[in-house]
């Protein structure tokens, strides 16, 4: 079936999922209503009831016999989809930070601007807790500082490239620093990217990356600046 701007038999979207039993579903739902049909949710070692519910949509279910990670979760999502063909891979968390209705959206982008990668961005406003506020401009800050380019938000999950790049940007990290290190392998590699704007959505204003994940997460982007 095809959209104006691409296939859905080329797209893959990669969901990983760890304890969301009370919000998989609503994500699958609205997934599939946006006709995406080739849809892979990564269970990493829930003790919740994520992985049955998830199991009840007709999508992949994936299982971590053990919670490793949301960067191990995604590239398990990743291989497999690029095992069964992927053109195009999508990555969107499962605890209704993100809304299925964009990837039409960023998937025009990613097509009529020609580039590699679509990044999500956020206001960094009233709606984002404090914490998570001062922590994403401070890790923004020290990416533009080592790097040299600007990519708002790094810690935003919500992506969208094309499989063939999939070399160039795999990544090492099982933890939350994947986000990170998938925006340093795009620079480092020269690749083409552009940035959308998304709204700042809080479901669980305490749940996320804490601030001990986000002192590891700086120690690693330096990590990256000097690794080949």
């Amino acid at each position: 079936m095809k959209n104006d701007f691409f296939d859905f038999d080329d797209v893959f979207v990669v969901v990983p999922a760890f304890n969301e039993g009370k919000n998989i579903g609503s994500v699958l739902s609205l997934i599939l209503d946006e006709g995406f049909r080739n849809v892979v949710v990564v269970d990493d070692g829930s003790s919740d009831d994520t992985f049955f519910i998830a199991k009840s949509f007709p999508v992949v279910v994936l299982r971590h016999a053990v919670n490793l990670g949301k960067g191990c979760a995604l590239k398990t999502g990743t291989l497999f989809s690029l095992k069964h063909d992927a053109k195009v891979i999508v990555f969107i968390d499962s605890d209704l930070q993100h809304d299925p209705k964009d990837i039409k959206r960023f998937l025009k982008v990613l097509y009529e601007k020609d580039v590699d990668v679509v990044f999500a961005f956020r206001n960094f406003d009233s709606n984002m807790p404090f914490v998570f506020r001062l922590g994403n401009f401070f890790i923004d800050f020290v990416f533009k500082f080592l790097f040299g380019k600007s990519i708002r938000d790094t810690q935003n999950g919500f992506k969208v490239f094309k499989s063939n790049i999939f070399k160039f940007i795999e990544w090492n990290s099982c933890n939350y620093s994947v986000e990170t290190e998938i925006a340093v392998n795009t620079v480092k590699n020269n690749l083409s990217f552009f940035q959308v704007n998304i709204d700042t959505v809080y479901i669980d204003k305490y749940k996320g990356t804490t601030i001990f994940d986000g002192f590891k997460i700086v120690k690693d982007i330096f990590w990256f600046k000097i690794k080949r």
